[in-house]
């Protein structure tokens, strides 16, 4: 898979994972991100951002599992 096109599927997979952010301004961050790379060529710099990239959406599921344990816990186990 090309760099162009793995970073067209990060893109897109942060956007979704970015539906359920608390921050409403999310998408304008995560597009400006973009953005202030979108001159780079370099092949180590662009694999470096997609791993950074890659290691935010691994974060970010993290918390929305997080957040699910949470609300499920609290459903069933109500703290006295």
């Amino acid at each position: 898979m090309s760099q162009r096109q793995r970073v067209v599927d990060l893109y897109k997979k942060l956007i979704y994972l970015g539906r359920d952010y608390p921050d409403p301004n999310f998408r304008k961050k995560l597009h400006g991100a973009f953005k202030r790379q979108v001159a780079e060529t370099d092949p180590e710099k662009i694999e470096q951002c997609i791993a950074k990239g890659e290691y935010v959406a691994k974060e970010l599921e993290a918390l929305y599992s997080l957040k699910k344990y949470r609300a499920m816990k609290n459903r069933y186990y109500k703290e006295e």
